[in-house]
């Protein structure tokens, strides 16, 4: 997969074939405008921008996001900074970026797509401007689930307020990410139950802080987890953290990226009165999480390629 980054950068020789969008959560409505634009004869594509939509919380870190578009076959993405083409009209971005630059012989899109200075290009502008150029666009429509449109922000909602289940539907795999583990306060070990801990980055859709059942890809093999995520009320923390941990695991995987796959909601966040009750609580979730974790195999999460050959 080709990554560029850079509009100065973008010069191909070869047309190809290009999905449009902030694509922010890649859930299954993004999945199907990547899908069109797989043609036969042309480079699949995708056209997006860092960082995503203002102010919204993302659902996907940037490595995740490439790894999933590599995964659905994208060879070329352009992943422009949004601030250099701010002031460029609708027109010029078609003409000048995505057919010049880009040499884009198919383009396909949401119903929803804007584009240009002022967010003033519509699926119309785009249209006339693909006829005039002899240019096919796919407008792709939107995917419908439980009677609604799936969108990034129906997501957003059903993270913050635990409701994984869902947001794992509108997805089409499970909510969660891949990042390092970083040392905790280690009471985890204290207690009989070593977690690993992982920082929640700043800007990133957060879950309804509380405890999770989850399935977790370690040095690429699965163990069901116990997740909190939040700020450790009993014993205390300065940033969100997700803490899991995997009974079955043991080992050292400072450094080391583990991917979690959130499930379902077991319990709210919640401080305890003393480290037993904590840790006894911790056990009985754990027993939660495994009878949920082993409904669920593994094998159908979608799971993303890791390196297995050591850490960040």
């Amino acid at each position: 997969m080709q990554l560029t980054t850079t509009l100065a950068d973008i010069a191909e020789n070869t047309p190809c074939s290009l999905a449009l969008g902030a694509f922010d959560g890649l859930h299954r409505g993004h999945m199907a405008v990547l899908e069109a634009a797989r043609a036969p004869g042309l480079a699949p594509g995708v056209f997006t921008f860092q960082p995503g939509p203002k102010g919204a919380a993302a659902l996907l870190t940037p490595e995740d996001k490439l790894q999933i578009l590599g995964q659905a076959g994208m060879q070329r993405v352009y992943r422009v900074d949004f601030a250099s083409l701010r002031q460029m009209g609708p027109q010029a971005f078609v003409e000048e970026v995505l057919f010049a630059r880009c040499r884009a012989a198919r383009l396909c899109c949401g119903e929803d797509f804007r584009f240009g200075h002022g967010a003033a290009g519509d699926v119309g502008l785009l249209a006339r401007l693909c006829r005039r150029a002899g240019v096919e666009l796919m407008v792709v429509p939107p995917v419908a689930l439980d009677g609604e449109k799936v969108s990034s922000t129906r997501i957003r909602a059903a993270v913050e307020a635990g409701d994984i289940p869902t947001a794992n539907r509108l997805l089409g795999r499970p909510f969660g990410f891949s990042l390092p583990v970083i040392h905790g306060n280690h009471i985890g070990h204290t207690l009989g139950t070593p977690t690993i801990n992982q920082a929640v980055p700043l800007g990133f859709a957060l879950p309804r802080f509380g405890v999770y059942a989850a399935w977790c890809l370690a040095r690429g093999q699965y163990y069901y987890g116990v997740t909190n995520i939040g700020v450790k009320p009993t014993v205390g923390s300065d940033y969100v953290l997700a803490e899991t941990w995997m009974p079955d695991f043991s080992g050292d995987l400072y450094g080391w990226p583990v991917r979690l796959f959130l499930l379902d909601f077991l319990r709210p966040e919640r401080k305890f009165p003393s480290l037993d009750a904590l840790k006894d609580e911790i056990k009985r979730n754990a027993r939660q999480a495994e009878e949920i974790a082993l409904a669920i195999k593994p094998e159908g999460l979608g799971a993303l390629p890791l390196n297995p050959q050591g850490p960040f």
